[in-house]
């Protein structure tokens, strides 16, 4: 008897209730004691503590102020580690979600380091926003690593320099503490550079 393949199931947005499902902090309700957020690293992690922050825009330049994050990244020796656990001090893997009052996101980790010998210093992202019916997957670099980021692979793919600068978070200060800002731009003008896996 042949095998009758069935059609794929539609995708349908992830909205417009992001929040509520996924990022029960940024909803104004109590997170769960072992709930994936978005401090992947704890004061005792090795390397060098950051801030990351941004905003998430739709084409015609409004905040999206319920857009949802997930974030994998090596750490500070450009490592993955698959073995998560909430105990360790350092996990790569994290959540967050922009905020309904100012529309920002954040995250507490260690800036990651080279990986492979190869890949600039980086953060993969997914966002997840309604409206959009299959995340989207970006990275973030770092303009501080300008050396590495003329060598990496990934932004060399990036034939137009000035899309390449979508993917660099800029460095500030916040309270004193070292912090990185990257806004995502989805459609438009200066929109993000969005891949395909």
């Amino acid at each position: 008897m042949p095998v009758q393949l069935l059609p794929e199931t539609p995708s349908q947005t992830a909205g417009p209730y992001v929040h509520i499902g996924l990022a029960l902090d940024a909803a104004g309700n109590p997170p769960r004691p072992q709930e994936i957020w978005n401090q992947l690293a704890k004061p005792d992690a090795p390397g060098e503590h950051i801030l990351l922050l941004g905003n998430v825009y739709d084409g015609n330049g409004h905040l999206v102020r319920d857009a949802f994050l997930e974030v994998w990244q090596a750490n500070h020796e450009g490592v993955y580690d698959s073995a998560f656990d909430l105990e360790k001090p350092f996990n790569g893997f994290g959540r967050t979600a922009t905020t309904f009052e100012a529309g920002e996101w954040t995250l507490q980790t260690v800036k990651p380091g080279v990986v492979n010998n190869a890949a600039a210093p980086h953060i993969n992202v997914a966002l997840f926003a309604r409206g959009i019916n299959i995340h989207l997957h970006t990275r973030i670099y770092f303009e501080d690593e300008a050396e590495a980021n003329r060598r990496d692979p990934v932004l060399n793919l990036i034939e137009q320099p000035q899309r390449r600068e979508t993917l660099i978070a800029k460095r500030c200060e916040l309270n004193g503490k070292p912090a990185y800002r990257f806004d995502i731009r989805i459609q438009g003008e200066g929109e993000t550079v969005f891949f395909d896996f």
